[in-house]
């Protein structure tokens, strides 16, 4: 009798299910290309196809599973849409992801660095883009196309709170929010308010 051989989706979402679990029992450490193709019953082949780094292969799976429950709200207001994502990441950022950023940072090259990053700013600026365009649909911004690096700073901003000091306070959400964020989505995609 033969297996079917997963493929696509299916594959990718039993291997970042089998990375979740290597790192929820032995740390970013421990988790390794065997262990992960074993737990998903693929190859190391299959992983190195999809991630050149285990750094890669970990961040791939974690923001998967961050996609799942980070909640984009639907306030009618920009500044209180991204500070409840930001807050909804802050609930959903424990200890074991703050170890596993700390891990993975750690052991960064130049090369794995920079696929990293883009991994972290594609998927920040993914989960605003929504939030922004319901914002200029509302005309409270204006409709010119908001760059993708300004689209993941309100992430690549909560990320470093949370990974360089444990915490992501209220006041500071309202500060990456208010006085970063807002102002420069206005000024990118056009300022709707009134002179």
């Amino acid at each position: 009798m033969s297996t079917t051989r997963r493929r696509g989706v299916e594959l990718e979402t039993a291997i970042h299910a089998a990375v979740l679990d290597e790192l929820n029992e032995r740390g970013y450490a421990g988790v390794t290309y065997d262990g992960v193709a074993a737990r998903a019953a693929t190859s190391r082949p299959v992983l190195y196809r999809r991630w050149a780094t285990k750094a890669e292969m970990v961040l791939a799976a974690v923001l998967a599973s961050r996609t799942e429950v980070i909640v984009l709200p639907d306030t009618g207001r920009l500044a209180t849409d991204l500070s409840a994502i930001l807050a909804s990441m802050r609930e959903n950022f424990g200890v074991p992801l703050r170890a596993t950023m700390l891990g993975l940072l750690a052991e960064l090259d130049a090369e794995s660095a920079e696929s990293v990053l883009g991994l972290l700013s594609g998927w920040g600026a993914d989960m605003v883009a929504p939030v922004v365009a319901r914002a200029g649909a509302r005309g409270e911004i204006g409709p010119a196309q908001v760059p993708r690096e300004v689209l993941a700073l309100p992430f690549d901003l909560a990320r470093h709170e949370l990974t360089f000091r444990g915490t992501l306070p209220e006041e500071r959400i309202t500060a990456i929010v208010d006085v970063i964020v807002v102002p420069l989505l206005e000024l990118y995609a056009g300022s709707q308010k009134p002179l």
